[in-house]
C-alpha cells in the first residue's frame, strides 16, 4: 500500500515540474530548421450568411515572422491566421504556465497557457495544445484585444520530415472580423439580428500542397507589391 500510494505521489510530482518554457523552446526549436517555404493552399470559407467561393493562393513563408499571401481572387482569411508558425504566437516576453495534460484526438498534449509582457501586442492571452512527442502545436486558442476568440487546430502529415501541416482550422466570431464593404453592405438582415443576439462563429478550412522547403526564398518575394 505504501507503495502504491509512493508510485502516484511520484507522478504527481513529475506532472507539476514540468517546464513549460522548455515545452514551447522544444517547439521553436524543431520549427526552425524550416528557414523558408513556399505552398499552393486552398481556401474554404464557412459562414451560415456569407457565400463566399473556394479560392486558391500561394503562400510564401521565411524565418523569422516574413509571410506573403498571392492569390488572384479575394481570400477571406483573417491576418491572424494566415502565419501558424511558434513565432506568431509567441512573440517577444511572455510568461508560459502549465495548465494540464490532455489527449486531444488521440493524442497526449501538454496545455500551455501563455501571457505576452509586451502591451503592444495584439493577443491578450493564447493557451497552446503542444505534442509531447512530436513537438508540434495541436491547437491554439487566442484572446485578442480587437478580434474577440479565434482558435486554430493544426492537422500534419505524420510522415512528413517538417513541422508544417496539411491542414488548418480556423475559427472565429464573424461579428469581430473586419469584412470587406462588399459584404457588409449585402449581409441579410436576419444575420445583423444575429449579432446583437449573440457571436456568430464562421471558421475558415485551409489545406497545404505542394510544399516547397528550404530553397533560399528571395527577399523580394516578401516586399508590398503597392510600393
Amino acid at each position: 500500500m505504501l507503495l502504491l500510494i509512493l508510485f502516484f505521489l511520484f507522478i504527481d510530482l513529475k506532472a507539476q515540474t514540468i517546464d513549460p518554457n522548455q515545452l514551447v523552446r522544444d517547439v521553436i526549436e524543431r520549427f526552425s530548421q524550416v528557414r523558408d517555404y513556399e505552398a499552393d493552399i486552398e481556401i474554404k470559407v464557412d459562414v451560415e450568411f456569407l457565400k463566399v467561393p473556394d479560392s486558391k493562393a500561394k503562400l510564401y513563408f521565411k524565418q523569422p515572422d516574413r509571410v506573403k499571401l498571392k492569390s488572384d481572387g479575394f481570400a477571406l482569411l483573417p491576418k491572424d491566421g494566415v502565419d501558424f508558425s511558434p513565432s506568431s504566437i509567441i512573440k517577444g516576453n511572455y510568461t508560459a504556465i502549465f495548465e494540464r495534460k490532455e489527449e486531444l484526438n488521440g493524442i497526449e498534449t501538454s496545455v500551455i497557457k501563455v501571457v505576452p509582457i509586451n502591451e503592444s501586442t495584439n493577443i491578450i492571452l493564447s493557451t497552446v495544445w503542444i505534442d509531447n512527442k512530436n513537438k508540434i502545436i495541436r491547437k491554439v486558442e487566442s484572446t485578442t484585444k480587437t478580434q474577440g476568440t479565434y482558435t486554430i487546430e493544426l492537422f500534419y502529415d505524420e510522415n512528413s520530415k517538417y513541422p508544417l501541416p496539411k491542414q488548418m482550422i480556423f475559427s472565429f466570431n464573424v461579428d469581430k472580423l473586419n469584412l470587406p464593404q462588399t459584404f457588409t453592405n449585402t449581409t441579410p438582415k436576419s444575420s445583423k439580428k444575429k449579432f446583437r443576439d449573440g457571436p456568430v462563429v464562421g471558421k475558415v478550412y485551409v489545406n497545404y500542397k505542394n510544399y516547397q522547403v528550404n530553397k533560399n526564398l528571395s527577399d523580394k518575394i516578401f516586399e508590398d507589391d503597392t510600393k
